[in-house]
């Protein structure tokens, strides 16, 4: 996956949290963020080791 610009991935255990990374502008949608989020899910969704995707 390339580098995420709008969001964070991280796994913990049967986890993967997606975390969106926009503090300064209050978490607001830009147009990178559907296809970052998707990557994201098809990550997790890849993953056998993943269980739940919590979004944050």
């Amino acid at each position: 996956m390339s580098e995420l610009e709008t969001m964070t991935y991280e796994r913990d255990g049967r986890i993967a949290r997606i975390t969106l990374d926009r503090p300064a502008r209050g978490n607001g949608i830009t147009f990178a963020m559907p296809d970052e989020l998707a990557a994201c899910v098809e990550r997790a969704n890849l993953d056998p080791g993943v269980h739940v995707i919590a979004l944050a």
